[in-house]
């Protein structure tokens, strides 16, 4: 155990990168540092303690990580500085070089991070802890709270679809979920804290319960009954697990918001082969086609990768077409990058730097469309909005139903509270809409 007389660990310090997921873990091993008795160091308090959790999804992500661990050992030399996360699983002897690194852990050893300082403590050894990838079965549970009025539910982790450009299968290990009674548990538990929100996260959240009989159909309809939860959001479900049934539930649900966030990755078939993707782009359109059927005023959001191994120009075109005849809310635009160990580098055609900046920019363009399109059909409407807490000095914010940002006068006595806004006009691009509190 920490001997907090002797050592002195009292405070850390929390730095997560990358996905919702991510964030949802650290906020679960913050809990556990704080069980501990090491509370999160104050504005301009020394650390003793510093957990970076990486990401590795991109080349510049693994460039950030290695930035953020240096910066907090310069900032930080007397504290204890941890690295996990996926950066830390999939190149684990490159930060364990990093000079001031006193503990690498992978992935799946987040939980155990108490553990580890404890060890360190007693031994002052630094140590690399990576489990490897077919020995990576055990979920760790997490929910967080972010930095608004949202909770984020962990229900999923690891992917057994090895998509031709992504190292994640290889740094989250294969496909495991939670039970449905704990997840429920958990939830109950947040909306005891007062929690009204809760984004369901994972890294394929469509293949909960996969080697069970249990479903995340099961799943969502267990938590729906949930009192004292307001509001569910789906976070990223791939298109070919986004079932109809879902889709049709989700439209008559209590608790569960009008608002898809599916990946596409690219609109070109012979592009969607190459990325071995589990769908086509007829079955894409058949989804947001049923979404917009059957809740015609859904928030869809699309994943895209421009500039990916194969993708022609001939290609590119085809894709941006297919996007452009969507009834979509809004893109999330990646710029492919080379991944070591992937099979996308076995794929001869390579597009220029320049070049995939170019198509960025198309599509950030027609992102941009779509959302000032759909943002304006909203204009004049009334809509429930769970504003969050308020700022001095500033309006305050929040989102509708349908994942639109508004922007109200603010009131600290609404703060995570659900009121009814009129919305009037658009502002950012798209980005915010004005509005006003109707009593």
């Amino acid at each position: 155990m920490i001997d907090n007389t002797t050592f002195g660990t009292r405070t850390a310090v929390f730095h997560t990168l990358g996905c919702k997921l991510n964030f949802a873990e650290t906020s679960t091993v913050a809990r556990m540092f704080a069980d501990k008795g090491i509370r999160r160091a104050q504005t301009g308090e020394a650390p003793d303690v510093v957990v970076v959790n990486t990401c590795s999804v991109t080349e510049l992500a693994d460039k950030k990580c290695r930035q953020a661990i240096r910066s907090f050992v310069k900032k930080y030399p007397n504290a204890t500085v941890i690295v996990t996360g996926c950066y830390a699983q999939l190149k684990s002897d490159e930060v364990a070089a990093i000079p001031g690194v006193k503990i690498v852990a992978g992935s799946d050893q987040k939980l155990l991070l108490t553990q580890f300082l404890d060890e360190f403590v007693a031994t002052h050894e630094p140590r690399t802890v990576v489990t490897p990838l077919k020995e990576m079965r055990h979920f760790f549970p997490s929910c967080s709270r972010g930095d608004r009025t949202r909770y984020f539910l962990k229900v999923q982790d690891g992917c057994d679809y090895y998509c031709s450009y992504c190292t994640i299968p290889m740094a989250r290990g294969r496909s495991r979920s939670g039970t449905i009674a704990d997840l429920v548990a958990q939830a109950r538990q947040v909306a005891q804290e007062g929690g009204k929100e809760i984004v369901i996260t994972g890294v394929n959240i469509g293949d909960f319960g996969k080697g069970r009989e249990d479903t995340f159909f099961d799943l969502i309809k267990a938590l729906d009954e949930v009192e004292g939860i307001e509001r569910y959001r789906i976070s990223s479900i791939e298109p070919n697990l986004l079932t109809d049934e879902i889709i049709e539930w989700v439209a008559q649900s209590k608790r569960f918001m009008p608002h898809f966030h599916v990946p596409l990755q690219s609109g070109s078939d012979e592009v969607l082969k190459l990325m071995r993707r589990h769908y086509d782009t007829a079955l894409f359109r058949a989804k947001i086609e049923k979404i917009r059927a059957t809740i015609p005023d859904a928030f869809i959001g699309v994943d895209l990768i421009v500039g990916a191994r194969g993708e022609t120009p001939e290609l590119f075109e085809q894709s941006r077409s297919f996007i452009e005849s969507l009834d979509i809310s809004r893109l999330h635009v990646f710029t492919y990058s080379e991944r070591p160990g992937t099979r996308a580098l076995n794929i001869d055609y390579v597009v220029d730097p320049r070049e995939k900046h170019r198509r960025t920019r198309i599509m950030l363009a027609l992102s941009e469309q779509k959302l000032m399109q759909f943002s304006e059909r909203f204009v004049g409407t009334t809509r429930p909005v769970l504003l969050e807490h308020s700022k001095p000095g500033k309006p305050m914010s929040g989102f509708t139903d349908n994942y639109l940002k508004v922007e109200v006068a603010a009131n600290s006595s609404l703060d995570n509270t659900m009121v009814n806004v009129r919305l009037d006009e658009v502002i950012n691009n798209g980005e915010e809409i004005k509005g006003e509190v109707v009593r």
